[in-house]
């Protein structure tokens, strides 16, 4: 079976432990998307250490989790975000104001909404987490 979507797999599995109520999560493969994304998660505290596997394959990664998550997801397609349209994604994605972040690349690297609104620069939104 071929691998569609790496990015949703590795946060379909994290919603689906955390729902479990498990402490560590394994994600394969590995990918740079992934691993950024994982830092965003990380640097605002919904998750916690991860570490990267290399089992001269694809990779792994084991995520250790803090029980914060609550759902995360990949928006598919990759809908563009101007600067001007950054509140009206927000509103659509998450659930309350001040509550949980979008996740986009950009042209500076991959960052939360707040990191490119006080940046004033757009880009691609990759998922959200809450």
């Amino acid at each position: 079976m071929v691998r569609i979507n790496v990015l949703n797999d590795a946060l379909k599995s994290i919603t689906n432990a955390e729902h479990r109520g498990k402490r560590q999560v394994l994600i394969r493969p590995c990918s740079k998307v992934i691993v950024k994304f994982l830092q965003v998660m990380m640097k605002n505290g919904y998750i916690g250490e991860f570490e990267i596997v290399d089992d001269h394959r694809a990779g792994k990664i084991v995520v250790n989790l803090t029980g914060r998550v609550n759902k995360c997801g990949v928006v598919s397609p990759r809908f563009d975000l101007t600067v001007g349209d950054n509140e009206k994604w927000v509103t659509n994605l998450l659930p309350s104001r001040q509550f949980g972040h979008v996740v986009l690349t950009t042209s500076q690297g991959i960052m939360d909404h707040n990191e490119a609104k006080r940046k004033q620069i757009g880009g691609k939104i990759l998922g959200y987490f809450f």
